[in-house]
């Protein structure tokens, strides 16, 4: 048995630890709260948005087959119910190109609407497809390319009645994907340990190796043609502006965080959103060199699992049993005018 003196110094130790590690965060508190609570009628897991060319006019999708519509930009939302087989589909992304939408889903489930998503028809994907559709995006009219979770890319130029392969191979089960305006890929492996690139021209993705011991959680593009990633432990970090295959030092906006980070989204060319677990939302104003945290929606019951801005004055939080955050400018600048 320790003697008591030793056990009080180790006592003490970890005490010194905790400090070091709290004042190593980089995350200051603020009162700058832009994003109020939207009542969505449904507690599924909500897990994308797209509008039509009508600014108003939106959809969110979710687990358990969850289509919500709203025709007040996002204020107020109305389940719609489809007549499908089953009801436990997973409606993973939706996307719009002008009054022509998609949703994909799994198990393997495709549905398209011409008439900004007053009427849906199911189109039919072959049972040899790879995977099940994780991300759809509309391109134009008739136009879209969609993606499955082991990596197969599939583009159509007439409606979805046929589907030519962009890629000769799957990459495998991946974590998540995501895809730049300029049509290029990048996909976290299942667990994380390596991801794996493709760009429009490539006949296979180019896997990666992580370049830390830590695992990662998720990747996307910046608008200047950077990548990002996040990893375990609060980790975020940036390739090189004048070399994408190099990655700048990591940044620990919140050091001392338990909560992992889940996704990162550009408001403007310098205002960076991440989100993570338990109400967790973090704010950098300079393109990632400082962070404050919003502590005004750390009440809220739910974890942020995706940002999207689909202009500068209008985004979303999305999170699970149902809970959706909503920009507003409005109260934006209320709450910037307080904090001076």
């Amino acid at each position: 048995m320790l003697p008591i003196v030793k056990i009080c110094q180790r006592i003490l130790a970890l005490f010194v630890v905790i400090l070091v590690c709290v004042g190593c965060s980089n995350v200051a508190s603020t009162s700058y709260n832009p994003w109020e609570v939207i009542s969505v009628p449904t507690d599924a897991k909500l897990l994308d948005i797209a509008f039509t060319d009508d600014p108003e006019h939106g959809f969110l999708v979710g687990s358990n087959a969850t289509l919500l519509e709203t025709k007040d930009g996002g204020k107020n939302w109305q389940p719609l119910e489809l007549k499908l087989d089953d009801q436990r589909y997973r409606f993973n992304t939706v996307s719009f190109a002008g009054k022509e939408g998609w949703i994909a889903g799994e198990p393997s489930l495709l549905l398209h609407s011409t008439d900004e998503g007053r009427s849906w028809s199911r189109i039919p994907l072959s049972e040899k497809l790879p995977g099940s559709p994780v991300s759809i995006v509309a391109l134009g009219q008739n136009t879209a390319e969609m993606a499955t979770d082991v990596g197969a890319i599939y583009r159509t130029t007439d409606g979805g009645q046929n589907w030519k392969a962009q890629v000769e191979q799957a990459v495998g089960v991946v974590r998540n994907m995501e895809r730049s305006a300029d049509g290029k890929y990048v996909a976290v492996s299942a667990k994380g340990n390596f991801y794996s690139t493709w760009e429009p021209g490539l006949n296979a993705w180019v896997p990666h190796n992580r370049n830390s011991s830590r695992r990662v959680e998720n990747m996307g593009f910046t608008d200047k043609g950077q990548m990002w990633m996040l990893a375990r432990g609060g980790q975020v970090q940036f390739t090189d502006p004048a070399d994408s295959e190099q990655w700048l030092e990591g940044q620990f906006p919140e050091l001392s965080t338990s909560w992992g980070l889940l996704d990162l989204a550009y408001r403007t060319p310098e205002e960076i959103w991440v989100s993570g677990g338990s109400g967790n939302l973090l704010r950098s104003s300079d393109g990632g060199k400082t962070w404050e945290k919003d502590r005004d929606v750390e009440s809220v019951p739910a974890n942020f699992y995706k940002i999207v801005f689909l202009n500068p004055e209008k985004g979303f939080v999305i999170g699970d049993r149902g809970v959706l955050l909503k920009y507003n400018p409005n109260i934006a600048a209320t709450s910037k005018s307080e904090a001076a």
